[in-house]
């Protein structure tokens, strides 16, 4: 059987550019080496499982130092096109499944997934369901997969609010596409969010603290 297609949806950590909701917090060099950091991790995810190619897909104002880094480090890049995050992550998953019998789309900000929930996802959908959601406490998800589009998911939605989930969920049921949903993980996003990544930096080192160095290297991210 073919392998699917997991699309990273990632901005270039530029400062001032990403995480803009912590730039009070962290200032924009802080907030672009956390976004950095939260890149890395989804792509050291990404690469460790095996069930779908990966294809980092970035926003059209990332710089050119950035993409040729990303292809230096043999990723296949691609640039969302679309007037908002919904028409993006929809023409992406339209160009994805016309080459895989499925797609998982995936953003950056979730501190606490990893590649088996990715795998588990790959899983969920290889085995014949139409959907697969990865919802975040705050009422948004940060993956979800399909065998085939449905336009429905990405048209007048609410992002960045907590009704996206709850929307999504929805408008599955009313096209009739069978889903089935990882466990709930954490987004980073908000201040208030700093605490729990300071929490779980004292159980392991998951994620870079923002006040180190940059990382080397380099959606849905907002």
């Amino acid at each position: 059987m073919r392998a699917g297609l997991l699309l990273i949806f990632a901005r270039a950590p530029v400062p001032g550019r990403v995480k803009t909701r912590l730039i009070p917090a962290l200032g924009p060099a802080g907030a672009a080496r956390l976004h950095r950091a939260l890149l890395e991790r989804t792509l050291r995810a990404a690469g460790a499982q095996r069930l779908m190619k990966v294809e980092l897909w970035t926003t059209p104002d990332a710089p050119p130092e950035f993409l040729r880094d990303c292809r230096r480090r043999g990723l296949t890049v691609r640039v969302q096109q679309g007037r908002d995050l919904g028409a993006r992550m929809h023409r992406a998953l339209v160009h994805a499944l016309r080459r895989a019998p499925w797609a998982v789309l995936a953003g950056t900000d979730c501190m606490d997934a990893d590649a088996a929930h990715l795998a588990r996802a790959a899983r969920l959908l290889r085995g014949g369901l139409d959907a697969v959601l990865g919802p975040v406490r705050d009422g948004g998800y940060w993956l979800v997969g399909l065998r085939r589009p449905c336009p429905a998911l990405f048209r007048d939605m609410p992002w960045g609010t907590g009704r996206v989930a709850r929307l999504t969920r929805r408008r599955l049921a009313r096209a009739g596409r069978r889903r089935a949903e990882l466990p709930v993980r954490h987004d980073l996003d908000r201040p208030r969010d700093l605490g729990r990544l300071v929490s779980r930096k004292q159980d392991r080192p998951a994620v870079a603290s923002p006040g180190t160095g940059s990382h080397a290297g380099a959606a849905p991210s907002r």
